[in-house]
């Protein structure tokens, strides 16, 4: 089983990273053809209400609630009775994807001024015309989330792990060939296009060459399609912080000023990479195994299973966040360049990004945490208690960001992530841990302090270095940002996991003793004397 896991983690981690890698390249050509101001404003806030019909749908939690359902089916040998659930799921959603999206699609233009009330008239008509053309992804999207359940319900993950490549990939290609002439619609575009060849066109193929046994069929009263029901249910009426935290941002951005929905979206993107990286990769790949072991009854080593990839996940996310936190205005100046961006918004990217990685930790977390939940098939709490945050931070983001500006709303943003995070472990402590299971509170402190020391370092170093090069250096400014952020982000992250090493982090150590001998094989030897049991 442990076997599987890994195989399966090397996979999701591979994919993430790819898809990450390729985000970011995608924000670049974004960035660097529509810049950060109102145009770029409007394009990211078109996203909106598509995501709201994903979510309405209960789009993103379909493996989670699907996966334990199909493959319990698998597992009993009666893969035939699977294929039906699926069959009835899958219509019914079809069914419901196409009629809501018609709905929005009309209405639209009245709720528009309801998504962006600060926008000007020529924004909020523009903001119409890309909402309607990257609606219908979200169908493309649901429909393929469901097919990839099934995949990974059969232990078949490369097809799942990979389709959003080609989503990024499709909207880069539209973006270069239509960006120029068309602006943000070209944009648009590979949305539409890029979700019918990732999301959905490659786990079709996955299903059509292992034998796909959907039928034209509703039967609407049998009884996983009940649970499927009943599980989904608190998904869609539910606005996770999670998922509302996006459009929280652009919601009160709009309100705030121009350029900054742009800001906050390309600060937060720098955030999203180790997140993706290491957060959603670990969630992706244990939650077969969890819901396996709590099928099985074995919560306690389900947990216990949860904690110690949660504390290996955490000690890379921190690391991650002492880098991002020193690197985040280099970062900005390579990826963004300096054309279209001042010098004073590459700094604001920068701030507004360290804090937003304050919370990196909390994000990465609770994308494990959510899945020794949804093992037990328990979808209310996460949804509950994500929608009560929700609403308790309302007030709070429109009060920072009104003080604040774009920090303000990006600390209340990190704020709520933590709040919800860190309840969400202590109840499922109390509803799966046995009664010697580990816990994170001291390890976390620990960290915490070790990722401010590192912190401290990168930035001494960044700051050294920029007096080194003075203001107008040998270099340009592209190359200038690349090697201040490798330097200062990259003593940041050894200086994090060198500590975390000396101060015996269990987990700190395999993951420097793995490093270690990665780099005795390219070297063609050893170094023990580096090396520290775990």
């Amino acid at each position: 089983m442990s076997g599987r896991v890994g195989v399966a983690a090397l996979l999701w981690g591979l994919s993430i990273l790819l898809s990450r890698v390729i985000g970011v390249v995608r924000e670049a050509v974004i960035g660097r053809v529509l810049g950060g101001g109102a145009e770029a404003d409007v394009y990211w806030t078109s996203f909106v209400l598509p995501d709201y019909l994903n979510y309405l749908l209960a789009g993103g939690a379909l493996s989670v609630v699907f996966i334990p359902i199909f493959a319990g089916h698998v597992a009993r040998g009666d893969e035939a009775e699977g294929w039906r659930v699926f069959s009835t799921i899958f219509n019914f959603v079809s069914v419901a994807l196409i009629g809501v999206t018609g709905v929005l699609w009309a209405l639209t233009p009245a709720l528009a001024p309801i998504v962006a009330p600060g926008f000007e008239p020529w924004q909020l008509e523009l903001l119409v015309k890309l909402t309607r053309i990257t609606l219908p992804a979200q169908i493309f999207h649901v429909l393929g989330g469901l097919l990839s359940a099934v995949l990974q319900a059969r232990d078949k993950h490369a097809l799942p792990a990979f389709a959003n490549l080609g989503y990024s990939l499709s909207i880069v290609g539209f973006g270069l060939l239509l960006g120029p002439s068309l602006g943000a619609e070209g944009f648009a575009w590979g949305v539409l296009v890029g979700s019918i060849l990732g999301p959905f066109g490659m786990p079709l193929y996955g299903c059509l060459k292992d034998g796909l046994g959907w039928r034209p069929l509703m039967r609407l009263g049998h009884p996983d399609f009940r649970r499927y029901v009943w599980l989904s249910f608190p998904i869609m009426l539910a606005f996770s912080i999670v998922v509302v935290d996006d459009w929280l941002l652009k919601r009160f951005g709009s309100l705030v000023g121009e350029g900054v929905v742009s800001r906050l979206q390309y600060a937060k993107t720098l955030m999203k990479v180790p997140w993706g990286i290491f957060g959603m990769a670990a969630g992706a790949a244990a939650f077969p195994t969890l819901a396996r072991l709590v099928a099985e009854g074995k919560g306690g080593e389900a947990y216990e299973t949860l904690i110690r990839a949660c504390r290996v996940m955490l000690v890379l996310a921190f690391a991650s966040q002492a880098a991002f936190t020193v690197a985040g205005e280099h970062l900005a100046a390579v990826i963004w360049g300096t054309t279209r961006f001042t010098s004073a918004e590459l700094q604001e990217i920068g701030l507004l990004n360290a804090v937003f990685c304050g919370a990196l930790g909390s994000w990465a977390a609770q994308s494990l945490i959510s899945r020794g939940f949804y093992a037990q098939q328990n979808t209310w709490f996460p949804s509950l208690w994500g929608s009560a945050v929700a609403v308790l931070a309302w007030p709070l983001y429109g009060l920072l960001g009104e003080v604040l500006g774009g920090v303000g709303l990006a600390v209340a943003s990190s704020v709520a992530i933590t709040v919800y995070t860190v309840v969400m472990s202590l109840r499922l402590r109390a509803t799966l841990a046995g009664p010697d299971a580990p816990t994170l509170v001291g390890f976390v402190l620990k960290m915490l302090l070790i990722t401010a020391l590192g912190v401290l370092g990168g930035e001494a170093l960044d700051q050294g270095v920029g007096a080194l090069l003075g203001p107008d250096g040998l270099v340009g400014p592209t190359s200038r940002a690349l090697l201040r952020g490798a330097l200062g982000g990259g003593l940041a992250m050894g200086l994090c996991l060198g500590l975390a090493w000396v101060f015996g982090v269990n987990e700190a150590v395999e993951v420097v003793n793995r490093v270690q001998s990665a780099l005795a094989r390219r070297l063609g030897g050893r170094l023990p004397f580096f090396r520290r049991k775990s």
